[in-house]
């Protein structure tokens, strides 16, 4: 998901990027996310999804250590007084759900994964009202409304009664499974630690290695092994380095900006960019009702954001 919808603000983090649009950061963030899943996908067979998620983790830890070490000891007594919430944030957050997403998309597609994924801002909208009573204001639900009626326009291939026989199979449960373990995990941020955005990424990054580590020696015991195909490799170091760590450092100063919900909305980019990026290098072929469902992302954005300036 790109994933990190927690960001908290902090300039000073964030003061060395270029003075960017923040739309432009967010976009880039969901750019960076969405060729995540394409990764998966087309490397379903060389990497398995415990092992995928596993060695992204180590690869985006290896890439924060050298910024995040001086804000990490700084923060270090914050850090332990909050472990049990940090072994939560790694299990639920960075290793749970990316590897139900990894699971989800060996059985199904990547543009039906990205699709499935785009239903979290809405249960984060639902359980935030069912639990707590909290609503959007009229414009950010109206947004969010007319992205997702895109989301289905393109689920549906543009027929209404594609959607009364729309079946899901294990891969799409799965990818269920994982928007509401992020749903979750984000409303329950606020019980993070009051530390540096790299301090906490760079603990929730150990503490879902830690989760992973058991699932990942499972993993290998029934046979399933990384085949370390160059592709394969290079898919490692992108998810490593694109979605889960510039993505994450993109979209921080995106939501600074903006705040949360706005920026909630640019997740429905996820689908619109991974139909493209699908198209691109999976060889799936566009339709007219990609297009616009796609119009109607980028509509919804367009109502939500369109006094600010």
């Amino acid at each position: 998901m790109g994933q990190l919808s927690h960001a908290v603000h902090n300039p000073d983090s964030m003061k060395k990027l270029p003075q960017l649009s923040p739309y432009l950061l967010l976009t880039l963030a969901n750019l960076f996310w969405a060729g995540n899943w394409i990764v998966s996908r087309a490397f379903r067979g060389e990497l398995p999804p415990v092992a995928l998620s596993f060695w992204r983790w180590a690869v985006a830890l290896l890439c924060l250590l050298p910024l995040s070490l001086p804000q990490v000891r700084r923060d270090w007594p914050q850090l332990c007084a909050a472990w049990p919430w940090l072994l939560f944030f790694g299990a639920l957050g960075t290793g749970g759900y990316n590897v139900l997403v990894y699971g989800g998309l060996q059985y199904t597609t990547a543009i039906n994964g990205t699709l499935l994924n785009s239903f979290i801002p809405i249960m984060i909208v639902l359980i935030s009202w069912l639990l707590t009573g909290k609503r959007l204001h009229g414009r950010e639900l109206a947004g969010i409304l007319v992205s997702f009626v895109g989301v289905l326009a393109i689920v549906a291939h543009g027929e209404l009664q594609r959607l009364r026989e729309l079946t899901l199979n294990v891969g799409d449960l799965w990818i269920l499974a994982s928007v509401l373990a992020w749903s979750a995990y984000t409303l329950l941020l606020s019980r993070r630690p009051p530390v540096h955005p790299l301090s906490f990424l760079t603990a929730i990054s150990v503490t879902g290695l830690i989760f992973l580590l058991p699932f990942y020696l499972w993993e290998m015991a029934q046979g399933r092994h990384v085949i370390p195909t160059p592709g394969a490799i290079a898919g490692i170091v992108y998810t490593g380095v694109f979605p889960a760590f510039l993505g994450y450092i993109l979209w921080n100063r995106g939501v600074a900006e903006v705040g949360a919900a706005r920026a909630g909305l640019f997740m429905h980019l996820v689908p619109a960019f991974g139909i493209v990026l699908s198209m691109i290098f999976l060889d799936e072929t566009p339709a007219p009702y990609h297009a616009a469902g796609i119009g109607l992302i980028f509509a919804g954005i367009w109502l939500n954001t369109r006094r600010i300036g």
